[in-house]
């Protein structure tokens, strides 16, 4: 028999069979969520970042069972009513998006950190983007949209 797990998934509650050993990473990527990549597949590379409690975790090195009950938020979840969620915005204003593969981590890993702190300094978010591997960009447009979000979310208006 299976086991049955209960998750939210960006905001909708759902009942997921789920094979032994099978990681959070694979039963998203299973329910349809694309933004969260496998890439390393060890924890290094921060492809597969998700919001788990509000905290970002490598999905890739979270049982699916120890999910359980838990909220799991994804890139998919970002946009509320046709709008993308202000960090999605800076990071398309900065030109920090390429090839994409990195993206969603980079901006679950953003959202931890401003929510954590909401006045990061740029060694804060460099450090933040330490465990994300990006191969297109020198992290700067990334830095730079996440310290703007910083700043319009603190009501600054040169965001």
């Amino acid at each position: 028999m299976k086991p049955t797990i209960a998750l939210t998934i960006n905001g909708i509650q759902r009942s997921v069979e789920t094979e032994l050993g099978e990681t959070l990473l694979e039963v998203l990527r299973r329910e349809g969520m694309k933004s969260v990549k496998l890439g390393c597949d060890t924890g290094d590379c921060g492809a597969c970042a998700v919001l788990l409690d509000g905290s970002a975790v490598n999905s890739c090195m979270v049982l699916a069972v120890a999910a359980d009950g838990k909220d799991v938020d994804t890139v998919e979840g970002l946009e509320h009513d046709g709008h993308l969620h202000p960090m999605q915005q800076a990071m398309v204003d900065a030109g920090a998006v390429q090839c994409g593969f990195c993206t969603p981590g980079i901006l679950v890993s953003g959202i931890d950190l401003l929510s954590h702190n909401p006045d990061p300094t740029e060694d804060e978010v460099k450090e933040a983007l330490g465990g994300n591997l990006c191969r297109c960009t020198g992290y700067v447009k990334q830095v730079d949209a996440i310290l703007a979000t910083a700043r319009l979310q603190a009501g600054e208006t040169d965001a």
